[in-house]
């Protein structure tokens, strides 16, 4: 393949943004960790159930919320050198409202107190028996949202402290609204149609709404649930994005390219922080917020179906939060010894790094198949 001048000129720019985010990262990392340790922004036990595993009682004390490292490096290196209204301003927008969710929640799970919630049972006894017939109707009328929120507390981790499922759901629904209405409304008709691997485009129209807003929720609640092991979430999030850097740059999206080559900097500065023993984790402020990042970059550049393999890892870790949940309540057992996933591993005898280390290199194939497929 010939390369012109200018996409060479773009190559270059990209590598450049990329060290530049690596080295900025790596300078700042201490900072970041003496600020966490100052503030005591640690895993505690008391939320994290699986602290309680034997080799995984090291991580009580490390410091959480190390994603910051990613998430303020690439937004405010994107403001000076790469803001662009039509294709950076909202996917920054995006990554730090998710970012902030994530954030509260980090904070809150430490010191927040247990936040409780009536069982279902309680609210239809409360709709037969309170006194008050103005409260019965509104115990009825909030039915919905009552059974949303029980249903929702199924897929939560540590249920109680922190930002409740039902309250990040809505949240996240709201982050991939703003996705979808970017895409639909500003970017033009082109947006309204998703490519088919190997077919084409076809042109869906209004259905392109939700299926953005499932996409963005359900990719960044996926990485939320593979952050947990030193390394995992953010060496498989540097291999994704740095071939969505590659695939951005081929197919001529100079900002998304740049935008991804920062994340990818940024990440490798992150990832060497983070390998066992990690000097702090990525926390939700990361997880959510690079989640939703990774999900608008792949939407942006029209590879929305490519999602399953781009994430592929972190989807496999939800899918077996999932069945996981399925089999508990409709067969009466569980499928795998823990969820997600790399704890069912863990527990077979897997050592943490071989359990990384396997998941890196799966997840490499699948992004590779993906970048394959993108180019036919």
């Amino acid at each position: 393949m010939i390369v012109d001048h200018t996409s060479l000129d773009l190559l270059r720019s990209m590598i450049g943004y990329g060290i530049l985010a690596c080295i900025i990262a790596f300078l700042w990392a201490p900072l970041l960790t003496k600020i966490l340790y100052k503030y005591n922004l640690t895993r505690r036990p008391e939320y994290d159930a699986t602290l309680a595993m034997g080799a995984r009682k090291s991580k009580i004390g490390v410091p959480v919320m190390g994603g910051l490292l990613v998430i303020v490096t690439v937004a405010v290196l994107t403001i000076i050198f790469n803001w662009e209204r039509k294709y950076t301003w909202v996917p920054i927008g995006v990554m730090l409202l998710s970012a902030l969710l994530g954030g509260i929640d980090d904070v809150m799970n430490i010191y927040g107190h247990q936040r409780r919630s009536r069982k279902l049972a309680q609210v239809l006894r409360l709709i037969r028996v309170h006194k008050e017939w103005k409260m019965r109707l509104w115990y009825t009328l909030t039915l919905p949202w009552s059974i949303f929120k029980r249903t929702s507390a199924w897929l939560s981790k540590h249920p109680g402290r922190g930002v409740h499922v039902h309250e990040k759901l809505l949240l996240q629904f709201i982050a991939g609204a703003i996705t979808a209405w970017w895409v639909y409304f500003k970017l033009g008709e082109t947006w309204q149609s998703i490519h088919i691997p190997f077919d084409g485009f076809v042109h869906i129209g209004w259905l392109i709404i939700p299926l953005i807003i499932f996409f963005v929720m359900f990719t960044a609640n996926a990485v939320n649930v593979a952050d947990g092991m030193d390394g995992l979430a953010g060496g498989s999030l540097l291999i994704t994005f740095a071939n969505l850097a590659i695939l951005s740059w081929l197919e001529g999206y100079q900002e998304i390219a740049i935008l991804n080559t920062m994340v990818s900097g940024a990440l490798i500065a992150y990832t060497y922080f983070n390998i066992k023993p990690a000097r702090f984790q990525m926390g939700d402020v990361g997880s959510l917020g690079l989640g939703a990042l990774l999900a608008i970059n792949t939407i942006v550049i029209n590879h929305m179906l490519l999602l399953p393999l781009f994430g592929f890892i972190f989807f496999v870790e939800l899918l077996s939060v999932v069945i996981q949940i399925i089999g508990r309540y409709t067969l009466g057992r569980r499928i795998f010894s823990m969820a997600p996933i790399h704890h069912h591993f863990e527990l077979r005898g897997w050592s943490e790094e071989k359990t990384v280390m396997r998941f890196w290199i799966m997840h490499a194939g699948a992004v590779l198949l993906g970048l394959w497929i993108a180019l036919y």
